[in-house]
């Protein structure tokens, strides 16, 4: 589902934007990855999920196995979250 980027986000520690966003469709939700930068310049990841009406659930992020393929192509067209996550993998 196509979310409007970047769009307004904000935290009791913070607030920015959320500038890039991967995810994929499953039966039963949409695990995402987003890049989150703040109005002081710090970036970080928030991974995440929506319920299948577009309304982001307040669990942990499970993707699974046949899905992470997917989920890679869409992190690998956002260049930023891209660069991040690498950091995170070696």
């Amino acid at each position: 589902m196509a979310r409007t980027l970047p769009r307004r986000f904000e935290f009791h520690w913070g607030k920015g934007w959320v500038t890039e966003e991967a995810s994929v469709r499953t039966p039963h939700h949409e695990p995402t990855i987003q890049l989150l930068e703040y109005e002081g310049g710090e970036k970080a990841i928030r991974f995440c999920g929506y319920d299948l009406g577009g309304r982001m659930g307040r669990y942990p992020l499970i993707v699974g196995g046949e899905h992470l393929e997917a989920l890679g192509r869409e992190v690998r067209r956002n260049p930023k979250l891209y660069r991040l996550l690498k950091r995170l993998v070696g």
